[in-house]
């Protein structure tokens, strides 16, 4: 019995060490790219690029999903869309380099909305479009809900915003969980990366290829920090309950939305989501492209771009028109 107690605990500080490690490493690769906001309770990271002087309607929100950070949405789409646009990205709380101000209370939609609308407001963007993927269309949809005058438009890539059948992966729940979820942030998410990791990101992009040197470029190790794999883990777990609330309030969203997914989509339902958008939004423009996995704006960024570009003039004209947003 001492004997298997004292190899518990041998392995149990080995695994310790191993992230500790892994963390103090990711962290030395992989530095904060943009500036620090004040919001309350805590500061947001970001990145504010392109013509700091573009209007409403030419000005970006960036929202990237689970399991990453900002970069994964800048890495595609910022060279291409920072020509003409004003461009600000910013780690979700408790993502990248930002904190989680609320702390588990932080996987609200509705306080993550208000967050980002004070993080505009901290770099002189009261209005702008949103463009959102997956976990964060859900994000996007809750700002133009609850904020309407912030949000000139959105564009919704692969979003999870509506109930879908199923779960989600076991450890998700596990993460998430107060004490549990503490222990296993400190002992597993490292060594299950170490074996996981690339398929992980494989599966994402199926069936395209993601880029070369992707996990790196993106700093997808910092999710193994364990306030971030927690964070994470919270708000996926939270994300179901939430959305079967708020789907009924979409139709109350005016801005005009497009939506773009693929056909084979592994992650999310994206035939699901999509039809349920077509039905309840009541101005928006659905895309599906076939051959596609979860993450469009590789597989497609032209396309992606040239829709943000519609999405642009659709603002601007409803601002021309005088359209009020309720």
């Amino acid at each position: 019995m001492q004997t298997t107690l004292l190899i518990i605990l041998a392995v149990i500080a080995i695994l310790a060490l191993w992230t500790q490690l892994a963390v103090a490493s990711a962290l030395r690769r992989h530095s904060p790219t943009g500036i620090f906001v004040p919001v309350t309770g805590g500061r947001l990271h970001l990145r504010d690029l392109g013509p700091r002087d573009a209007p409403p309607e030419r000005t970006i929100v960036l929202l990237h999903g689970a399991s990453c950070n900002l970069l994964a949405l800048t890495l595609p789409l910022a060279d291409k869309l920072t020509q003409n646009f004003r461009v600000i990205a910013i780690d979700r709380p408790g993502h990248g380099h930002s904190e989680r101000p609320g702390g588990r209370a932080a996987a609200s939609l509705a306080l993550q909305a208000r967050l980002i609308v004070e993080a505009m407001g901290a770099v002189g963007a009261p209005k702008a479009l949103v463009v959102a993927h997956s976990w964060s269309g859900a994000l996007a949809a809750t700002l133009a809900l609850d904020h309407p005058e912030r949000v000139l438009g959105m564009g919704l890539l692969a979003p999870a915003t509506h109930p879908w059948p199923g779960g989600i992966v076991w450890y998700y729940h596990a993460g998430s969980w107060p004490v549990i979820g503490w222990i296993f942030a400190r002992l597993l998410p490292v060594p299950g990366a170490a074996l996981t990791m690339q398929a992980g990101v494989d599966s994402v992009f199926h069936p395209q290829k993601p880029p070369a040197n992707y996990v790196e470029e993106t700093a997808v190790a910092l999710l193994l920090r364990p306030g971030s794999f927690a964070a994470n883990a919270e708000d996926v777990a939270g994300l179901y309950d939430q959305v079967s609330v708020n789907a009924g309030r979409y139709h109350k969203i005016a801005a005009p939305a497009f939506v773009i997914a693929g056909d084979s989509d592994g992650v999310v339902a994206a035939w699901l989501h999509l039809a349920a958008l077509a039905r309840d939004l009541p101005d928006v423009e659905t895309h599906v492209l076939k051959g596609v996995g979860h993450v469009p704006h590789h597989a497609d960024t032209a396309f992606v771009v040239s829709q943000i570009e519609r999405l642009s003039a659709r603002a601007a004209s409803r601002q021309g028109q005088g359209i009020a947003v309720p």
